[in-house]
């Protein structure tokens, strides 16, 4: 079983590069950065390809997603809402309960520090999460 996750997660980061080419210019060259200065922040991080092409980075559960549109560059975070977020790195999906994301414009770089920084505050919280949910059944 964890050769074949090591398999699926291997394809998956091939399925990323392939899809960092075909985007090219600001918009590839944003989300490979973006993708580095994840596994900078976890280099356990798992990669994965969910939903007909979209980039998923996991760590005991989703930490964010990378979506590329014609004008932006979307990391979303499955968890945001409940992130502290003291950068304001989060401009988009504010409004709702459970996600918040990042839009990244052409021309416009996000802080290292800071969007590392809260990627390994959404692992933080996964792991915690994972830890209830343990602690739960074992009761």
């Amino acid at each position: 079983m964890k050769q074949s996750h090591a398999m699926e997660s291997q394809l998956a980061s091939e399925l990323i590069d392939d899809k960092i080419a075909e985007l090219g210019g600001w918009r590839g060259e944003t989300l490979a950065r973006m993708r580095a200065l994840i596994q900078e922040a976890d280099p356990d991080v798992v990669e994965e390809w969910k939903w007909m092409g979209t980039p998923v980075w996991s760590h005991n559960g989703i930490i964010c997603t990378g979506e590329s549109y014609k004008s932006v560059v979307k990391l979303t975070f499955i968890k945001g809402a409940a992130l502290s977020d003291p950068d304001k790195l989060f401009n988009a999906s504010l409004e709702g309960n459970t996600r918040r994301a990042i839009d990244i414009r052409e021309g416009e770089v996000v802080d290292a520090t800071a969007f590392k920084a809260l990627i390994c505050a959404a692992i933080e919280l996964n792991n915690a999460t994972v830890k209830a949910k343990a602690d739960k059944r074992s009761k």
